[in-house]
């Protein structure tokens, strides 16, 4: 026996309501797309609604999951989206819903042939989106005001090699992972060249970062400071 899902139940009944509150005047052409409104809004529940224009009314002659307000039957408000009749995708456009909730909506023309007949629109609340991400961007940033204490920050190495490498590597298209022998030995000779082994036991840091064993960078080193750079 399937297992009753009473949010579906609710869904179905929503739809079928939609349907039988369509109005009666709903042309072939376009009643053939109110499946594809149900299932715009089935797979986006609760977040997408989608309103089927009839250019030849300009009215609204079917509706899913409303949370504008909008209602069958009045007026489409064209205008409102800047139709033309030889566009076929208008949007990715904003609007405010009248909670003051973002809603991003992308519109697409109907037609018969050439003539436009209807357009369908999905608004999407992006409100909850935005909300997630203003979240996310306050856990993440570190106010600018506060900066870091020169108590702690004066003689770390550490993050002033991390940073060198980042940067170095970064000029270069390249991440620490893809680096090859040659490329680890560069850096290390211009690491040297700007100080970076004047810290304590920074020569056994840099070689776990690069994986290379501490005589390597020695070796390195000492063709640094030899002015060449031939192999191992």
């Amino acid at each position: 026996m399937r297992k009753h899902d009473p949010l579906k139940a609710q869904r179905d009944a929503e739809m079928r309501k939609a349907r039988q509150a369509a109005k009666p005047g709903l042309v072939p052409e376009l009643a053939a797309y109110t499946h594809i409104c149900d299932a715009i809004t089935l797979l986006f529940q609760p977040y997408a609604e989608v309103v089927l224009h009839d250019l030849a009314t300009e009215t609204v002659v079917y509706l899913t999951n409303s949370f504008s307000k909008r209602e069958l039957g009045e007026p489409s408000l064209i205008h409102e989206i800047d139709f033309k009749p030889s566009d076929r995708i208008i949007g990715p456009y904003e609007k405010v819903n009248w909670d003051g909730r973002r809603i991003k909506s992308v519109s697409a023309v109907i037609r018969a042939g050439e003539k436009a007949i209807g357009i369908l629109c999905i608004n999407v609340d992006v409100s909850h989106f935005h909300a997630v991400i203003s979240t996310l961007e306050a856990l993440v940033s570190v106010p600018q005001s506060h900066e870091k204490p020169a108590s702690l920050f004066k003689d770390d190495w550490h993050e002033r090699v991390n940073e060198y490498i980042q940067s170095w590597t970064w000029e270069r298209g390249l991440s620490v992972a893809e680096l090859e022998r040659r490329e680890k030995q560069q850096l290390i000779m211009d690491l040297s060249g700007d100080g970076a082994f004047g810290g304590r036991n920074m020569a056994s840091y840099i070689s776990r970062v690069l994986g290379l064993g501490r005589a390597t960078v020695y070796n390195y080193l000492k063709q640094s400071c030899n002015g060449g750079s031939g192999d191992e």
